[in-house]
């Protein structure tokens, strides 16, 4: 690893000027009924007149969707509109919650949702009467998001309130969009310096006798260490332990070591103004974490969550993971599962270029976006040599690449019963108790080779991502997965384009980027060619022409292994597979996966039969995930299959917005895309993140909230008001096909059978699949001109 010293910009931004956020959040009477929770609940209800009425209507703004509200919920009473002037609510926070939860709440979880068997009624004084003049807030929807208001009052310590009833009927699609903009991703943000480090570097898994928390520096970041040391000696009651790593901060025996002791990562951090003593301070870059128990800077859910946050125009979030992943491929030479030490072996599926790229267009106006693009893809550069083609990953014979994390033992980091049933023979068989067995085995004082393949391709399975499923169990080691060389044969295409583009098709390679063995300046072709001879080879081992898809390769038993997975259309994403292949995967692939709420997993068939001795995966049939939804859709408009994308991101997105309406604004981690009640209840395994929360859901889930705004980019208008109205597809495919809908706001914006992708959703998704090198070279050639401000051809 370098040990040059890391030279970071000095920021003398330290704080946000409060007086001048205080400024833009003036109390007003017209307070945004909108508005976030820290504006509504903070600056508004400060000297707010309760008595008076605003002139501008929320309602009538909006009226298109507070009248589809009530024919598709009937949630509202017959008193519902006077004139223009929007109703409010005077409420006392405190008696109106536990009225609410006592009549409403009939199971006891403080949540309101179609499960509970209360009278779903509540009525309400108005802020216009002084609260004497009472109206009936119904239904479920209604109700559900009375209490995460109420809850949020509270928590902004709100005795009493004046609510908009917009609030309370406020179309769901774009209830959910904006809290996911407002407080989800707000509520996700993390960073790592001096102001938190106590309590960010606890880590739950700590199973030592003496937990606290631990921060490890790579060598190459001294100045790091000697911030976080002078933080830990002026905050003796921290507790903070300080620790360089070693040189070699994955040498596999060093790793195992390291469990005694288990610490937080250094990530990217910022100079800003030296402290009042003279000292060099420094902040942490932000980032993004999934949610639930997932606390830290994760691989391939930060890509997924830039999809969403640049279209919510957080490319400052998005910058800032891309520098992070930068300094981990730099210091711990690779893109970390997620940076504890336990991780220090593990990867996940590669998606740097594609990231770097998205943001680099958002930010390219800035004076620093080159060098921004440009420590980008020397990073993914070295991530390639270092990670993915070399050994044991990089099979030699396939010219493929597999999921093989190193490590040794059983993996720390999972729950203390998860390996109970495969280890308690082994203990008995030594005659040792359980843990005595596993650190016998951990350090080699037992010799178990079956153990020692169940737990290399165990670790296998979690660096892919993918962990669990039947697909990889057992053999993921021995597999070069279609979703993995999908994702190297795209960085890639990128990394050649960027060169030819950016560079002047001559990339020179710094001292400290550079890889024993490799070429010191990149050209563009070197990569072109890697990225065709990758396409051939799975054109070869993987495509299966009369199942119409691409299949993992074995490369033990040399064959593909026909299990049906939704990673075929990663192929798609990519840009690996043909127009023909693509053609052939959506006529006879794409309905093999195809259901309710969108795509599923796997096939039923392939999974095989479940039950007590075989239990379910989660990453099987019939569960459903945010990023095999978003790569599809991706994929598809890549091919100009933008009816098919529609259609899978309606599915999704309708899903996603019934259990958001039914259960009390719940989004989740996974769901059971075959169900049209409660999807949300998955109970394999690991169980579902997001769905235990109290009153109201603060973060959602990392991927699915980006999923969500993204999928809202690809579904017309059309499409929207329909969701908004929680229609179904095929409900609303028959209105579209019979030419009318139920819905009067929808049948006067009525639109043409054949779907209409904007332009911009285009560019999100990726450049089209050109046709041929000169159809590429063409639309490169324009593209720059663009970028240049330059007419094209000059």
């Amino acid at each position: 690893m370098s040990l040059q010293k890391s030279a970071l910009p000095i920021n003398l931004k330290t704080n946000n000027n409060v007086a001048a956020q205080d400024a833009q959040r003036k109390v007003s009477l017209n307070v945004d009924p909108f508005a976030a929770p820290d504006v509504y609940y903070g600056a508004s209800h400060g000297p707010r007149k309760v008595a008076k009425s605003r002139t501008m209507s929320a309602v009538s703004l909006h009226r298109p969707h507070a009248q589809r509200a009530v024919r598709q919920f009937g949630r509202r009473t017959s008193h519902d509109v006077q004139g223009n002037a929007p109703r409010r609510y005077l409420i006392n926070v405190e008696d109106t919650l536990k009225t609410l939860l006592a009549s409403e709440d009939t199971d006891h979880n403080i949540q309101i949702t179609i499960e509970d068997h209360g009278p779903k009624t509540i009525p309400l004084g108005t802020a216009a009467s002084g609260g004497y003049r009472t109206f009936d807030i119904r239904g479920t929807y209604m109700l559900s998001n009375l209490l995460q208001e109420l809850t949020l009052a509270k928590k902004y310590g709100r005795k009493q309130i004046v609510l908009d009833e917009a609030r309370l009927n406020e179309n769901p699609v774009n209830r959910l969009a904006r809290l996911i903009k407002d407080q989800f991703w707000p509520n996700l943000t993390r960073r790592i310096d001096g102001s938190n480090i106590a309590a960010v570097a606890k880590d739950p898994k700590d199973w030592t006798a003496n937990p606290h928390p631990r921060m490890y520096i790579p060598r190459g970041a001294p100045e790091q260490f000697e911030y976080y040391t002078r933080i830990s000696q002026e905050h003796p009651e921290m507790n903070l332990e300080v620790i360089y790593l070693k040189e070699n901060p994955t040498d596999e025996d060093y790793v195992r070591d390291l469990n005694e002791a288990p610490g937080l990562l250094a990530v990217a951090m910022e100079r800003v103004e030296d402290t009042p003593t003279g000292k060099p301070d420094y902040r942490g870059l932000p980032f993004v974490v999934p949610g639930g128990r997932f606390n830290e800077l994760y691989g391939w859910d930060s890509y997924m969550e830039t999809l969403g946050l640049l279209v919510n125009d957080r490319e400052d979030l998005c910058e800032s993971m891309v520098k992070h992943f930068c300094f981990c491929i730099r210091h711990y030479g690779k893109i970390l599962n997620a940076n504890r030490t336990y991780y220090l072996c593990r990867s996940q599926p590669p998606f740097l270029t594609d990231m770097a790229l998205r943001v680099y267009d958002r930010i390219k106006h800035k004076s620093s976006s080159m060098e921004f693009l440009k420590q980008a893809i020397l990073a993914a550069i070295k991530d390639y040599y270092c990670t993915w083609m070399s050994k044991p990953r990089y099979d030699p014979e396939s010219g493929l690449s597999r999921y093989v994390a190193g490590g040794i033992g059983v993996p720390p980091e999972t729950e203390a019963s998860h390996f109970v049933h495969i280890l308690t023979p082994y203990a008995e068989k030594h005659k040792m108790s359980f843990d005595e067995f596993v650190k016998a085995y951990n350090y080699g004082h037992v010799y178990e080779p079956e153990l020692d393949e169940y737990f290399l391709h165990d670790r296998a399975v979690r660096e892919s991502g993918h962990d669990t499923s039947y697909r990889l169990e057992k053999v993921a080691a021995h597999l070069a997965t279609v979703d993995l060389n999908s994702c190297i044969y795209k960085m890639e295409v990128d990394i050649a384009r960027t060169i030819r583009a950016f560079f002047g098709d001559k990339l020179q390679i710094p001292k400290e980027w550079q890889v024993p063995g490799q070429a010191t300046v990149e050209t563009s072709s070197t990569w072109d060619r890697r990225a065709k001879k990758r396409r051939q080879i799975m054109d070869k081992l993987m495509w299966d022409e009369d199942k119409g898809m691409f299949f993992d390769y074995n490369t033990v038993k040399k064959e593909h292994t026909g299990y049906e997975s939704a990673t075929t259309f990663w192929a798609m994403w990519a840009g690996a597979a043909t127009p023909r292949q693509a053609s052939i995967m959506v006529e006879r692939a794409l309905p093999r996966f195809e259901v309710h709420g969108g795509l599923v997993s796997g096939t039923e068939e392939s999974r095989g039969p479940v039950g007590i001795s075989r239990p379910n995966r989660q990453w099987d049939y019939p569960f459903g995930w945010a990023p095999q939804q978003i790569l599809a859709w991706t994929g598809l408009l890549r091919y100009g299959f933008e009816d098919d994308a529609q259609r899978l991101a309606y599915r999704w997105i309708y899903m996603v917005t019934k259990a958001f309406v039914d259960f009390n604004g719940v989004v989740v981690e996974k769901y059971d895309v075959t169900q049209q009640i409660s999807p949300h209840k998955v109970e394999a395994e690991y169980g579902n993140q997001g769905s235990d929360f109290k009153g109201v859901a603060t973060e959602g889930f990392g991927w699915v909230n980006a999923s969500y705004v993204y999928g809202l980019q690809i579904v017309n208008a059309h499409m929207k008001r329909a969701l908004g109205a929680v229609t179904t597809w095929d409900t609303f495919k028959k209105a579209m096909e019979g030419g009318h809908t139920d819905d009067a706001d929808i049948e006067e914006e009525h639109q043409p059978a054949k779907l209409h992708v904007a332009p911009h959703v285009h560019a999100a998704a990726g450049m089209p699949l050109p046709h041929s090198q000169e159809d590429t070279e063409a639309h490169q050639k324009k593209h720059n001109a663009e970028a240049n401000g330059k007419p094209v051809g000059s």
